[in-house]
C-alpha cells in the first residue's frame, strides 16, 4: 500500500499540477523509509501509467459510463488500470483492493463502489477490448498503440518514415543503469578504473571517451567519492555535445544555457582548470545548481551568472573562443526516460520553442571570434528543432560554416553526420541528441 500510495502522489502531481515526474519522485523517494524493492515499484509504477496514459485512457473509456471522471478518481483508475494490464507480477484483486482504499485515503469514500467496478469490469473485459483499425484509421491507431499524441506521431513519420517513426515512439531504456565520467582535474581514466573496481557497483567502459556505465548504484549523491567530487553523472550524448566544441587550455568559452550545469563542469575540466567557461542561466535559483556543481568538483575556472542569453551584450562582441548552446527544445530526444513529456508536449510549444532558439542563435553567434567555434544542440529529434534550425541560420549567416565533428566523437556516432549530427536512442544507445558544430570564417 505505501508504494501505491506515493505512486498516486506523484501520478497526480505530475497530471493535475504540471509537475515534472523525475523530480517529483526523487522528492517523495528521500527518506521515504522503503525497502529498495518497494521504491523500484513506486518507480515503476509511476513510468509505466505516465508512459501508456493515452492507451490507458482509451482502454478506460471502454468500461467506463462517464467520461468526464473526477480528475482524482480517474488518477486511481489510471494506476489499477495500470497495475492490472502492465504488471504481471500484480494480482488483479490486490490492484483493485488498493484503488477501493486510496479513494477513502483521498476523500472519495462515496466513489470506492464507483472504483471497485469499473477495476472489476476491466478484469472481467480485458480480452476484449477495442482498438482504432490500423487499415482504415492509421494515424488514430498509432497514436493509441504508441500512447502518444496523433500530432506528434505524424510529425516523426513525416520526418523519419513510418518504421522508423515506430522505433523512436516505441523504444524504452532496457536498463536502470547511470554514465558517469571522473573529474579529469582529480583523475585520469586509469585512476578512475581503480576507483570504480572498489566499488560494488557493476561497470564497463564505454566507447565514449571517460565514459562509464553503472548498475546497481543506489542513492549515488551520497556516495563518498560523488560528494568529494571525484566524478559526475552525465549522459554520453551530453558529453559528445561538449567534446564537439572541442576547447584547449586557456581558451574564453561561453555556455549560454547552462544550468545545472553538468557541460559547463565537463569543458571547465577539459582545460584542465585554466581560461574561463561563463555558464549563464536566467534563473537565479538554477545558477545556484551551477555553483554547487563547481564547488563540489572544486573547480575555479567557471564563473556562473545569472543573465538571459537572449538579451544582446555588444560588450562580448568577438570575445569568446567558443561559444556552446544547449538551446531550450521539447525534450522528445528522450522519451524513454522522461515519458510525461508526451503529456505536455504541444503543436503550439513548438512553434513557441523554434523562436526562442533562433533567437538565441542570432545573439550568442555574435560572440564568437573569428576562427571560432559554436556549437548548438538540443535533446529533440524533430527537424525543425535541430537539421531545419541550423539550416536556417546558415543561409542567414554566410559568416559561418558547418564543420566536422572532432575525432574524440566515435565513428559510429559521427557516420550519421549531415547538417549536424543527429543521435536517436533506439539505434545509438544514447539519449536522442542533435550536435551541430560551426566555425566563423577567419
Amino acid at each position: 500500500m505505501p508504494a501505491r500510495r506515493l505512486a498516486l502522489r506523484v501520478i497526480r502531481q505530475v497530471t493535475e499540477q504540471g509537475a515534472y515526474a523525475s523530480l517529483s519522485l526523487n522528492a517523495v523517494l528521500e527518506n521515504c523509509g522503503l525497502i529498495a524493492a518497494d521504491r523500484r515499484l513506486v518507480s515503476r509504477l509511476v513510468y509505466d501509467t505516465l508512459d501508456h496514459l493515452i492507451w490507458i485512457d482509451w482502454v478506460l473509456g471502454q468500461v467506463m459510463a462517464r467520461e468526464d471522471t473526477d480528475i482524482k478518481l480517474r488518477n486511481i483508475l489510471r494506476l489499477g488500470a495500470c497495475q492490472i494490464l502492465l504488471e504481471d507480477r500484480i494480482p488483479e484483486s490486490a490492484a483493485t483492493n488498493t484503488c477501493v482504499q486510496l479513494c477513502t485515503e483521498a476523500g472519495m469514500e462515496s466513489l470506492k463502489g464507483v472504483c471497485n467496478g469499473i477495476l472489476r469490469n476491466l478484469v472481467r473485459k480485458k480480452d476484449e477490448l477495442v482498438f482504432p483499425d490500423p487499415t482504415a484509421e492509421p494515424d488514430k491507431a498509432a497514436s493509441i498503440r504508441y500512447s502518444m499524441p496523433e500530432w506528434l506521431w505524424i510529425r516523426l513519420k513525416k520526418s523519419y518514415g513510418e518504421a522508423e517513426a515506430a522505433k523512436i515512439a516505441s523504444f524504452r531504456t532496457p536498463d536502470e543503469g547511470w554514465t558517469i565520467r571522473p573529474n579529469l582535474t582529480k583523475t585520469d581514466d586509469e585512476g578512475f578504473e581503480e576507483l570504480l573496481r572498489k566499488k560494488v557497483w557493476e561497470h564497463e567502459k564505454t566507447d565514449i571517451p571517460h565514459a562509464w556505465k553503472i548498475r546497481g548504484a543506489m542513492d549515488i549523491a551520497r556516495d563518498a567519492d560523488f560528494t568529494e567530487g571525484m566524478f559526475s553523472i552525465m549522459s554520453g550524448s551530453s558529453m559528445m555535445a561538449c567534446l564537439a566544441v572541442d576547447v584547449r587550455r586557456g581558451n574564453q568559452v561561453l555556455d549560454c544555457c547552462a544550468a545545472p550545469g553538468g557541460k559547463t563542469c565537463f569543458l571547465a575540466e577539459i582545460m584542465d582548470g585554466t581560461g574561463r567557461v561563463q555558464a549563464w542561466d536566467v534563473h537565479e535559483h538554477r545558477t545556484a545548481l551551477i555553483e554547487a556543481q563547481m564547488k563540489r568538483l572544486g573547480l575555479d575556472n567557471i564563473r556562473p551568472m545569472v543573465r538571459d542569453a537572449s538579451r544582446k551584450r555588444e560588450d562580448l562582441y568577438r570575445s569568446m573562443d567558443a561559444v556552446l548552446l544547449d538551446a531550450p527544445c521539447s525534450g522528445l530526444g528522450v522519451l524513454a526516460e522522461k515519458p510525461d513529456i508526451k503529456l505536455r508536449v504541444t503543436e503550439e510549444s513548438i512553434t513557441e520553442l523554434t523562436g526562442i532558439q533562433k533567437n538565441l542563435l542570432e545573439t550568442v553567434c555574435e560572440y564568437v571570434k573569428p576562427g571560432g567555434t559554436l556549437v548548438y544542440s538540443t535533446c529533440s529529434v524533430l527537424p525543425e528543432e535541430d537539421e531545419e534550425q541550423i539550416s536556417g541560420f546558415l543561409s542567414r549567416h554566410p559568416e559561418f560554416e558547418a564543420c566536422d565533428l572532432p575525432d574524440t566523437i566515435p565513428e559510429r556516432f559521427r557516420k550519421y553526420r549531415k547538417n549536424g549530427l543527429q543521435l536517436l536512442e533506439h539505434r545509438d544507445g544514447v539519449e536522442g541528441f542533435y550536435i551541430c558544430r560551426m566555425k566563423r570564417k577567419e
